[in-house]
């Protein structure tokens, strides 16, 4: 298949802050293990940089005002102390701090996204990786959640606005895909789909069950909750048995998915307990789902995960996935020697390597059961 990745180097000024959790070091050391193990010289394997997304593209789902607000606080982010800053989400105490520069490197970061859409969408290629996105917490007119533009909803509405009929997203990162979702909550071209930890124990709080959609797009929205502690099969099954019938049936002209890698049980910001053995199985389903519901029309975005050993395994196996590439488990140890210098700290030596889960037996099989009827609960919505 025909492949574009997408440079990560266009996301890198994309910084909230030597203290922030969102640190583009991932992205960058997930982009080095990607080329690393030789996957960008794969057949079919296209490199492209991208070009900032133009004010108008990110108007046509964030409000005008907001990015003025943006371009304010972005050129003097030292404003950010008023109460201005923090109505539009962007107070320097908050979670997405106004930093200089915000505007332009969240427009990259937009651009990126819109890059490998729209090389999907053109038919230069088949498939597309872009490791930058998934900034999924923003909303038409406010920060929030790390996010400062929306980036899957910028590129889905540019194929829209190009000539696609629908196009399903579908959001596996820990955390719910509010922004996105209430962004097209009124569009019917698009399904928005999430599992995630239930917002009963997590940031943002929304993605129950309930919430499918506006009044003018009743069931394009769906959503699977899962209790705190739960971990691989039921998350796998929201996966294989909700989410793929409902974007087969909802027939895309393309799929965009946000890979965030923080379901995995190590990451400090949630409590989900997703093995990395589980990761692989998780992106073969999702290929499928392309290849079964939209002719294999597929732009896999990046988005959470805040441990550096996680993420550049995670969306490497990503990669490999996409293009049909088979990995040696063992990290290249070239990477893995520069890595650990680059942060400091000790990674695992192989791809599939974990750690145990701190949280003991008995709670994970306990959150499994309630996870398992959570599952059920959606699976019968989408079948009734």
């Amino acid at each position: 298949m025909r492949t574009t990745f997408v440079h990560a180097a266009a996301t890198l000024d994309y910084d909230l802050g030597d203290d922030h959790p969102l640190t583009p070091v991932r992205r960058e050391l997930a982009a080095k293990l990607i080329e690393a193990y030789g996957l960008l010289e794969y057949p079919g394997v296209r490199v492209v940089e991208a070009e900032p997304a133009t004010d108008e593209q990110i108007q046509r789902v964030h409000a005008p005002a907001y990015v003025a607000a943006v371009r304010q606080f972005s050129a003097s982010p030292a404003l950010a102390a008023s109460w201005e800053a923090g109505q539009w989400g962007l107070a320097a105490a908050g979670d997405t701090p106004a930093f200089a520069g915000m505007h332009e490197a969240a427009a990259r970061l937009c651009g990126a996204s819109i890059t490998a859409a729209m090389s999907v969408w053109n038919d230069q290629a088949d498939q597309a990786f872009c490791a930058g996105g998934g900034l999924h917490h923003a909303f038409a007119n406010r920060a929030a959640g790390f996010c400062i533009y929306n980036d899957p909803a910028v590129a889905i509405q540019a194929m829209l606005d190009a000539g696609a009929e629908r196009v399903a997203y579908i959001d596996v990162d820990v955390h719910h895909g509010d922004g996105t979702q209430w962004i097209f909550w009124e569009q019917p071209r698009v399904l928005t789909c999430s599992v995630h930890e239930s917002g009963q124990f997590l940031f943002p709080g929304t993605g129950g069950l309930e919430e499918r959609g506006g009044q003018n797009a009743p069931g394009s929205a769906l959503n699977i909750p899962l209790p705190a502690h739960s971990g691989d099969d039921p998350y796998l099954r929201a996966v294989t048995e909700v989410i793929a019938p409902a974007v087969k049936a909802f027939q895309p002209d393309a799929i965009v998915t946000q890979n965030g890698a923080d379901p995995h049980h190590a990451d400090p910001l949630a409590h989900l307990q997703i093995s990395m053995p589980t990761y692989p199985r998780l992106y073969r389903a999702l290929k499928e789902i392309a290849g079964e519901s939209a002719e294999g029309r597929w732009i896999a975005l990046g988005g959470g995960g805040y441990t550096f050993d996680t993420v550049p395994r995670a969306w490497a196996m990503l990669f490999a996935t996409m293009i049909g590439a088979e990995l040696e488990d063992a990290i290249p140890a070239e990477w893995l020697a520069a890595a650990e210098d680059r942060v400091g700290e000790k990674l695992t030596a192989t791809l599939l390597g974990d750690t145990e889960p701190e949280v003991p037996a008995e709670v994970r099989e306990r959150a499994d059961e309630e996870a398992h009827r959570v599952v059920d609960q959606a699976r019968a919505m989408i079948v009734g």
